[in-house]
């Protein structure tokens, strides 16, 4: 009876010490270290963290990326820390300290808060793909809206004397709104009573009758934005989404939005601005531009 009773205490001290262990070897997990930016340059023994794993340099590198290239050395697993986990199912791949970095003089209007609330209108975009590939559509769709509005300054067309252009009274529906009712709004600068009726009926709100709501409502407004994205092929034959997530390149999504103006040394200057754009800001979000950057 004795040795039984000495027998199961023993059990249960072996019990005590698992439970005291298993918190202290969680707790040893690395932490992140910052996130690999493509423009850094890393000396030997310089460290940073690419999809939940942290890396060590073991010489001199520039634009090679960890887990592709053998300068780096996989150190594991890591959590947390310096941002370069996975981000959660929740988790947008543009922190609201990389969107201020991006756009440090926009106008108040275009609030983080307010694009960040227009994601559930298309859950596919920044979300399709790896990591690297998220964070190359979320460059290349806000290098496009910086273009379009002067670094997220303008909500709508400067030049009002276009206002009166952009009525097509050949559609069936017409202008209810007024003729010049129509003109660019948001960081796509949507534009045409057609454009407004479409995108109204995709997002569930009436914006033939009240176009004035892209200028209004900045979850609207970024909506609209991420509604072309998502679904128009403009000049081109691909929607801007599908131009990164399949790999045809940041050119394509140029051709989406102003191909007919800017592409086939139509505007090599704007076509490089956007390029620009795309290049700095693939860099702050540490991830490569891909292929075929020009149209």
């Amino acid at each position: 009876m004795i040795r039984r009773l000495l027998s199961q205490l023993a059990a249960l001290g072996a019990i005590a010490t698992a439970l005291i262990v298993l918190p202290a070897t969680a707790a040893q997990a690395a932490a992140c270290a910052a996130p690999w930016s493509a423009s850094a340059v890393y000396t030997g023994g310089g460290v940073a963290s690419y999809e939940g794993r942290n890396y060590t340099a073991k010489w001199w590198t520039q634009n090679e990326r960890p887990g592709t290239a053998d300068v780096w050395a996989d150190q594991g697993p890591c959590t947390g820390g310096g941002g370069g986990e996975q981000p959660g199912p929740g988790d947008f791949v543009v922190s609201e300290a990389q969107f201020d970095q991006m756009f440090p003089n926009r106008n108040p209007f275009y609030t983080y808060n307010g694009l960040v609330a227009a994601l559930s209108s298309y859950p596919a975009f920044a979300k399709t793909g790896s990591i690297e590939v998220q964070r190359r559509e979320a460059a290349a769709f806000l290098a496009n809206v910086s273009h379009e509005t002067g670094g997220l300054v303008y909500i709508r067309e400067t030049n009002e004397a276009n206002y009166p252009h952009y009525c097509d009274w050949g559609q069936p529906f017409g202008c209810p709104a007024g003729q010049a009712a129509y003109y660019g709004r948001g960081p796509i600068q949507l534009s045409w009573n057609y454009n407004y009726k479409a995108a109204g009926d995709a997002l569930g709100i009436d914006l033939l009758n009240n176009p004035y709501q892209v200028e209004q409502n900045a979850s609207i407004a970024w909506r609209t934005g991420l509604w072309y994205w998502n679904t128009q092929t403009g000049a081109g034959r691909v929607t801007p989404h599908n131009a990164i997530v399949d790999g045809h390149g940041f050119g394509e999504t140029i051709r989406a939005i102003n191909g007919g103006l800017e592409c086939n040394g139509g505007n090599p200057a704007q076509v490089q601005s956007r390029i620009d754009k795309f290049t700095r800001f693939t860099q702050i979000l540490g991830t490569t531009t891909g292929p075929n950057l020009g149209c």
